[in-house]
C-alpha cells in the first residue's frame, strides 16, 4: 500500500469519527504545529489567544512519523498550521493535502541560512539559537496577520521570548569558546546538530545521516570507527528518539565514554529535562559541558 494510500484510508475512518471529539474549541483560533520544539515556539508567541495542537509528540521521531485519526483530524479542522520544512516532514504534504483543511500553511524556517550534510539539506535549524529566532519571528508575523486584534499581545510575547533566547546564545558562545580544541569534536546517533556545530565551533559525527530511518552499512560504521581510533573524540552522545545501540558500539569499539543524552528532534515527556524549546537547549549544553569538561 502506497503512502497516498494509506492517507486516503486514515480519512476515510476520520469521516466516520464523532464531530464531538474534534481537539478544539469551536470558537477559537485552531493551529497545528508539526512537531513538539515548533509547537512549544508558537505556544510561547500566541500565549492563551489559540488552541494549539502538535503533531508529532515529546521523545517522538518526526523523521518516521505514521498520523492518527485524531491528527488528521486536527490538520482538517485547522485554521493555521506551521511546519519546520527542508524536507523534515516527509509525510506533511500527503497529510494536509488529502485532510481539505482550508487552513493557511506557514514554513517556519523562512529566511535560515541553511546547512547541508553530504551534500542534503540539514532541516535542523533549530539547534541553533539565532535561527530560533527567526522561528520565532517568522510565527509572529504570521499570527499577527492572522489574529490582528491580540497583534500587540503577540509582539509582546516575541520581544520577551526573542531576549531570552539571544541571552541563551551569548552565554552558549562564551561558554563553549572555553573548550579546547581537543574537546570539541562529539559523536551523535544521527547527524542533527549540523546548525549547532556551525553557530559555536563545534564538530558533530555520526554513524547514521540526517534521517532516523536510514541505517549505517557495516562498512561506513567500521569507517567512523577507524577514524574514531585515529583522530579521537572528546564523547558520544545517545539521543532521545534513537536507539542508543549504535553509539553503544562505538563507546565499545573505541573506548570513548558515553557523556549522556541529547534532546535534538523532539522534546521531553512532562517532568522530563527538556519540556520547551528553552530548556531543551539549555540541557543540551550543560550535558555538552558536563561530559566535555569532566573528560
Amino acid at each position: 500500500m502506497t503512502l497516498s494510500q494509506k492517507f486516503r484510508n486514515l480519512f476515510a475512518v476520520m469521516l466516520f469519527a464523532s464531530i464531538a471529539s474534534a481537539s478544539f474549541a469551536e470558537d477559537r483560533i485552531k493551529i497545528v504545529a508539526s512537531f513538539s520544539i515548533l509547537g512549544d515556539m508558537v505556544e510561547q508567541v500566541v500565549g492563551e489567544h489559540a488552541d494549539v495542537k502538535t503533531i508529532v509528540g515529546p521523545d517522538a521521531d518526526a523523521h518516521v512519523y505514521q498520523p492518527s485519526v485524531a491528527d488528521a483530524r486536527a490538520v482538517a479542522d485547522a485554521d493555521i498550521i506551521f511546519v519546520n520544512g527542508l524536507g523534515f516532514e516527509t509525510w506533511s504534504n500527503t497529510l494536509i493535502s488529502e485532510s481539505g483543511t482550508n487552513a493557511s500553511v506557514h514554513v517556519a524556517t523562512a529566511g535560515v541560512k541553511i546547512v547541508t550534510v553530504d551534500g542534503e539539506t540539514d532541516p535542523h535549524a533549530w539547534n541553533s539559537l539565532l535561527n530560533g529566532v527567526i522561528y520565532v519571528n517568522n510565527i509572529a508575523a504570521t499570527l499577527s496577520e492572522k489574529i490582528p486584534a491580540k497583534s500587540d499581545m503577540i509582539e509582546a510575547n516575541r520581544a520577551a521570548y526573542v531576549d531570552q533566547l539571544l541571552a541563551l546564545d551569548i552565554a552558549t558562545k562564551a561558554t563553549l569558546a572555553k573548550l579546547p580544541a581537543n574537546k570539541r569534536t562529539v559523536v551523535t546517533a544521527h547527524d542533527a546538530f549540523g546548525y549547532l556545530a556551525d553557530a559555536y565551533d563545534m564538530t558533530f559525527l555520526a554513524p547514521v545521516g540526517i534521517d532516523t530511518e536510514a541505517e549505517p552499512s557495516a562498512q561506513e560504521l567500521a569507517i567512523l570507527i577507524d577514524q574514531l581510533k585515529v583522530d579521537g573524540a572528546a564523547a558520544l552522545f545517545v539521543e532521545n528518539i534513537t536507539s542508543p545501540a549504535l553509539v553503544k558500539q562505538i563507546a565499545d569499539e573505541t573506548g570513548l565514554t558515553i557523556g549522556g543524552r541529547l534532546f535534538s528532534d523532539a522534546l521531553s515527556e512532562r517532568g522530563g529535562p527538556a519540556t520547551s524549546y528553552l530548556a531543551m537547549f539549555e540541557h543540551n549544553l550543560d550535558t555538552l559541558l558536563t561530559a566535555l569538561q569532566g573528560n
